[in-house]
C-alpha cells in the first residue's frame, strides 16, 4: 500500500514545528496578551507559536506533495552526548564559571559529530566564550563568574 506521505523527513519536521507552536500558544493562555504597541507577556510567544505552527502545516503540506528521502537511523549516541553536554553546563556554569562551562559544552558536544575537529572546537569555543561573556556578564550584567569558585575565581 502507497503512503500518502511522499517525504517523511519533511513531515515529521513539521509535526515538530507544529506540536511546539500550538504548545506555546496553549502556554501562553494564562498570560495576558496586550497589544502590538503595549505587548504582554502572551504576546511575543503567542506570535512565535503561530509562526512555527504555519511553518509546521507547511512542511506537513509539502511532504504530501513533493518526493524526499527516508528518514535515516537516529543516532542515539549523539543526542545522548549533546544532552550529557547541556546537564554538564548547567552543573559547571555556578562552581567552575563560564569559561570552564562553556568550553566542556562545545567540546562534548562537537564530539556527537562525524566531522569532529579539535582545532575549529576550539576555536568556535573560544569565540563562544568571548562572546558570552561579552554579552552577558558585561553588557547585561548577569552574575555568573569567568572563573567560579573551584578556581578561586
Amino acid at each position: 500500500m502507497k503512503s500518502l506521505i511522499r517525504s517523511p523527513k519533511e513531515f515529521w519536521a513539521g509535526v515538530i514545528y507544529a506540536t511546539i507552536g500550538i504548545a506555546a500558544i496553549v502556554i501562553g493562555r494564562d498570560y495576558g496578551m496586550g497589544s502590538a504597541m503595549k505587548m504582554g507577556p502572551a504576546y511575543f510567544p503567542t506570535i512565535l507559536g503561530a509562526l512555527l505552527a504555519a511553518i509546521g502545516a507547511i512542511c506537513i503540506l509539502r511532504s504530501l506533495l513533493v518526493s524526499g528521502p527516508p528518514i535515516d537511523a537516529f543516532a542515539l549516541g549523539a543526542l545522548a552526548m549533546v544532552i550529557a553536554a547541556i546537564v554538564i553546563f548547567a552543573i559547571l556554569a555556578r562552581g567552575a564559571g563560564l569559561v570552564v562551562a562553556i568550553l566542556a559544552l562545545v567540546m562534548i558536544s562537537s564530539r556527537a559529530s562525524i566531522k569532529f575537529s579539535w582545532s575549529q572546537s576550539s576555536a568556535l569555543a573560544a569565540g563562544l566564550i568571548a562572546f558570552c561573556a561579552l554579552v552577558f556578564v558585561k553588557g547585561l550584567g548577569i552574575p555568573l563568574p569567568l572563573l567560579g569558585s573551584w578556581f578561586g575565581g
